[in-house]
């Protein structure tokens, strides 16, 4: 295959960091928190465009990571944000879970999207989200119009241009955007057979965005469960995680990894991610 100037431009931005410790104030008003943070970013000056990672239940995961280093190999910076380590919480799936407020998830990443916009190698006008599960509620939140209205009429606001694309795995919370509206582009990936975050849901909010003009699109994968994207993931069903799916919201789920649908969920990202917000050549 012939190597171009664009692969050449990406090569030369492999080589890259990751800072651990990273922290900021989230957005929520006259009470913001303290929230931690990891960012990954390519070597050199930028500035380069910027994802906002929101991990699910379980907390950031080995695969969360390695979804953050492989954005910075592709040219972005990566903030995974750790909602939960800040708040004094570990894995929080069972169905005793600490009840976290939506909004209290939805400043975090107001408040990651505004420490980007202080770091003078990220470029303010190309940032995304990418959130798996409880998190991809939250990706999808940041370019949904009423959950930026709602965010707004309690003093929250996004710095211009907020975020400009989106991306949600296997996502909660469809069922609660089906009568909303995407006004950024939109991309959920999400197993055909998961039977946590179900797809129905999800088919019919973006088929319903789609209708009113959103830019949305769903990937369903054939036989794929919840967590098909972690390589550490064996097939199993997590009988103890609160599951709204099941009578009385409780308990269980399949999960599993996938490598064909990983593999494709890589390649839709870094399609997806460079349509929407791009690699720039770094000279």
């Amino acid at each position: 295959m012939k190597t171009t100037p664009a692969v050449m431009a990406v090569a030369l931005v492999l080589a890259g960091c990751a800072t651990a410790g990273v922290q900021f104030d989230n957005a929520t008003p006259g009470r913001p928190l303290r929230v931690v943070a990891t960012e990954y970013a390519p070597t050199g000056d930028g500035p380069f465009p910027a994802v906002i990672a929101m991990h699910g239940c379980g907390g950031v995961s080995k695969a969360v990571h390695a979804w953050g280093r492989f954005l910075r190999d592709h040219g972005y910076v990566a903030l995974i944000v750790d909602s939960w380590s800040s708040r004094g919480l570990g894995d929080n799936c069972d169905a005793c879970a600490v009840d976290v407020p939506n909004t209290e998830r939805f400043d975090d990443m107001v408040g990651a999207l505004r420490w980007l916009h202080g770091r003078p190698y990220v470029d303010g006008h190309r940032i995304g989200t990418m959130g798996w599960s409880n998190g991809g509620v939250f990706a999808m939140a940041s370019v949904n119009g009423p959950s930026l209205e709602r965010a707004r009429a309690r003093g929250v606001v996004m710095p211009p241009p907020g975020v400009r694309a989106a991306i949600a795995f296997y996502p909660g919370g469809c069922f609660s955007l089906i009568e909303e509206q995407a006004v950024h582009p939109l991309l959920v990936l999400l197993g055909e057979a998961d039977d946590w975050t179900i797809p129905a849901p999800c088919v019919e909010m973006v088929e319903a965005m789609r209708r009113r003009g959103a830019d949305a699109t769903i990937v369903l994968y054939p036989g794929v469960y919840h967590y098909f994207d972690d390589p550490d993931q064996p097939r199993t069903v997590l009988a103890n995680v609160a599951n709204r799916n099941k009578p009385g919201g409780c308990c269980g789920a399949t999960v599993g990894y996938d490598p064909e649908a990983f593999a494709d969920s890589r390649r839709r990202v870094l399609e997806f991610f460079g349509y929407h917000l791009g690699v720039r050549s770094q000279r």
